[in-house]
């Protein structure tokens, strides 16, 4: 069961994991109400959820909740413009794949802490769940408010929506969310304070990384939207991981 699997988890008695279902269960029927995910992105978030809920607890809960939050909202805002380009989300919401590129990393590292109780994966759990944010809303909000980006690789103007394409209105955007989720995870008790910078940081760092392969690996064809984004925020966690020490 998984409350015997956790051992360190928040989730350590049937009542508690009964609680983490109970929430899992009406977050991601909000999700998919609101039409942020799709039935597949519905079955992947739930999954996700309840990893972080039981592993973590109510903490890392918030902190998800305003990752999605904070995307959905980018993601609505100026759909109109994005559907004339081209690069807008499915008016269904965010598939399983999608999904799990944004949050699978969290949600092992969440596992990692249940089962080892080291400190260090928390703040892991919130650099990868701002890295999700920071380049989810700088890629959102870029499209919307720029007509053209330039390509992160050689700097030369390409149309906004391209892989490896950043605006300066997006970037802002984008790290101003990172912080938002690092205060959230601060302010809930997942980490420290004084230690907020440190996925804040790395959740952009992660979202270069990002940008790096989307302009080159993404670009050749040789990975698609869902790999690079996934390690982009395996980047982002592996490298708040060893600050940590």
């Amino acid at each position: 069961m998984l409350n015997s699997l956790l051992t360190y988890g928040w989730a350590s008695s049937p009542g508690r994991l009964a609680v983490a279902g109970a929430v899992t269960l009406g977050f991601t029927v909000l999700a998919r109400a609101l039409r942020g995910v799709d039935r597949s992105g519905m079955l992947a978030g739930g999954g996700a959820c309840l990893l972080l809920f039981a592993g973590v607890g109510p903490s890392a809960f918030a902190v998800l909740a305003a990752l999605f939050l904070l995307t959905w909202i980018a993601t609505r805002f100026g759909y109109r413009r994005k559907q004339d380009l081209g690069v807008a989300e499915r008016g269904d919401g965010r598939n399983a794949w999608q999904v799990l590129a944004n949050l699978a990393a969290a949600a092992l590292g969440s596992v990692a802490f249940g089962v080892t109780g080291n400190r260090a994966w928390l703040l892991a759990i919130a650099a990868a769940l701002a890295e999700a944010a920071t380049d989810t809303v700088a890629s959102e909000i870029g499209q919307t408010h720029s007509q053209t980006a330039v390509l992160i690789t050689t700097w030369k103007p390409v149309a906004a929506g391209t892989d490896g394409g950043i605006t300066v209105a997006g970037t802002i955007a984008g790290i101003a969310a990172g912080v938002v989720i690092a205060t959230v995870a601060a302010g809930s008790g997942m980490i420290p304070h004084a230690q907020l910078w440190i996925p804040a940081t790395t959740g952009f760092v992660g979202m270069l990384v990002d940008s790096v392969l989307g302009a080159t690996l993404q670009r050749q064809g040789w990975m698609n939207n869902e790999a690079v984004n996934f390690i982009g925020t395996l980047g982002a966690a592996a490298l708040a991981y060893g600050i940590s020490f």
